[in-house]
């Protein structure tokens, strides 16, 4: 089979604007905080810094599975929702004894449903962040411009706030584990953790848990999965990207380069069937499905049909159309009922089926006698 040149280049030149597209568009932006990114508003920079500082860091990635040992989970901004499965053995993670540091602008629902995370949904001013004593040495913070608050309860204790004293952050103790909500993620983020008091705040943060714990970064939710096929996947992902610019590439290369596989063929015009072929076709039918039963009823009922016809008389109702036949036509009536009489017993073979038929048709087509003619 031989392939156009011009199909070739076509996904030569698909490939390379995709691979160009994945390559380019992770440097300059990271919307999720994604560990993957060196942007500024990647998160690199927490998992770098974190095995710095001794512990076993890895992400989370593939299929979604809380950690095996109880550690630290970091959950930035998912693009991908979380199930309500996914949401509650996180939960059920975090009381077991893990900590959990959940940081997103708008929030997961079912996560948040699962944390009974409350937000205000509106957006405030998040200049001049502070801290409180709950971390230590963290006074000011860098992060966002606008932040949608939090609204803690009795026991989610604040310990950020932005300087119009909306809380942005706090902390929970969930049975034996401790969560860490945060409604701004960029105070973690690879360009803020140099300002203020960020990075301070970070190692406050995996510092909550034992030094030798297992810290895991969820890259999961930052990639499509089964559960989410969100237009949003194709947009905020590098891969959803650019596999939609291959798709449209390879789609106007489609539509540039169509062309008919042969020749059109045009569909043969119908030709009328004739009564007789329908009746061999339904005879057929009805021969191969051993249905002489039904086959005798159908040529009672069209006999029926006939002598009426011929008798000025109507089929139904049938005791009216029986009284009358007796009157007008004595003889056709008796033959009638004597056949119909004898039909379910002529149904059990195929000669008591043609007999009763040619009996039927006898009734529903009589033959004219023919005179005799004398020789004078």
């Amino acid at each position: 089979m031989r392939i156009s040149r011009g199909w070739v280049i076509a996904a030569a030149g698909s490939l390379l604007v995709a691979g160009l597209i994945y390559l380019v568009q992770p440097r300059s932006d990271s919307p999720e905080h994604s560990t993957n990114s060196d942007a500024a508003n990647g998160a690199s920079a927490a998992l770098l810094f974190a095995q710095a500082m001794g512990q076993p860091a890895d992400q989370i990635t593939g299929t979604f599975s809380t950690p095996d040992r109880l550690g630290v989970m970091v959950v930035f901004t998912p693009t991908s929702n979380f199930t309500p499965d996914e949401a509650d053995r996180t939960f059920n993670w975090v009381r077991g004894g893990g900590l959990l540091i959940y940081a997103a602008e708008s929030g997961d629902p079912e996560l948040d449903r699962a944390l009974g995370v409350v937000r205000f949904g509106a957006t405030v001013s998040g200049a001049g962040q502070t801290a409180n004593p709950t971390v230590d040495g963290v006074t000011q913070l860098s992060g966002a411009d606008g932040v949608d608050p939090l609204d803690p309860t009795s026991e989610q204790v604040p310990f950020m706030r932005t300087s119009s004293g909306f809380v942005t952050g706090y902390t929970q103790r969930i049975g034996s584990g401790i969560a860490v909500v945060l409604s701004d993620p960029l105070v973690l983020c690879n360009g803020y953790l140099e300002k203020a008091d960020n990075g301070r705040l970070l190692a406050d943060l995996l510092g909550l848990a034992d030094p030798s714990a297992h810290v895991y970064f969820d890259e999961y939710h930052h990639g499509l999965t089964t559960s989410d096929l969100a237009p949003q996947s194709w947009v905020l992902t590098p891969w959803g990207a650019a596999l939609l610019w291959l798709l449209v590439a390879v789609f106007v290369g489609l539509l540039l380069r169509g062309r008919r596989f042969g020749p059109l063929i045009e569909r043969p015009a119908e030709m009328a069937r004739s009564d007789v072929e329908w009746s061999v076709a339904v005879g057929q039918l009805l021969r191969r499905s051993g249905a002489r039963a039904v086959t005798l009823g159908l040529l009672a009922n069209a006999t029926e049909r006939v002598v009426a016809s011929r008798n000025g008389l109507s089929v139904q109702p049938r005791e009216r159309f029986w009284n009358a036949l007796w009157v007008r036509d004595p003889q056709v009536a008796g033959d009638l009922a004597q056949v119909e009489n004898s039909l379910v017993a002529a149904s059990t073979t195929e000669s008591g089926l043609l007999d009763a038929a040619q009996q039927l048709h006898r009734i529903a087509h009589p033959v004219a006698p023919t005179k005799t003619l004398e020789r004078r």
